[in-house]
């Protein structure tokens, strides 16, 4: 049977311009994989919203890493004073890998 560990997986939703900033922080927590997903639209608080081709003015973005709980937490930790700041909808739960040293 293949083993598993347990990882936190944490997903960001942010504005496209932010997200090199968030890239840094995620660095800065000796976290060295993650992933962009770009979102066309989507609706919140204040109201639906969808990406603007011409101006990338509503662009967002989604981060998607998943790290050992140390790096987790370190990370929401260094992230948090953005959450309100910058709007980030950041979420995280428990996932199992494969290959968790990888993590």
């Amino acid at each position: 049977m293949i083993e598993t560990v347990t990882r936190k997986r944490i997903e960001i939703v942010a504005d496209t311009p932010i997200i090199p900033r968030i890239v840094k922080l995620i660095k800065q927590c000796n976290i060295s994989g993650w992933s962009l997903i770009h979102v066309d639209a989507g609706g919140g608080r204040g109201g639906e919203w969808q990406h603007d081709e011409v101006t990338g003015a509503a662009a967002k973005t989604v981060i998607l890493l998943i790290a050992n709980e140390t790096k987790a937490t370190a990370l929401i930790e260094i992230i948090s004073p953005l959450l309100t700041r910058y709007g980030l909808l950041l979420t995280m739960g428990e996932v199992e890998v494969v290959r968790g040293e990888r993590f």
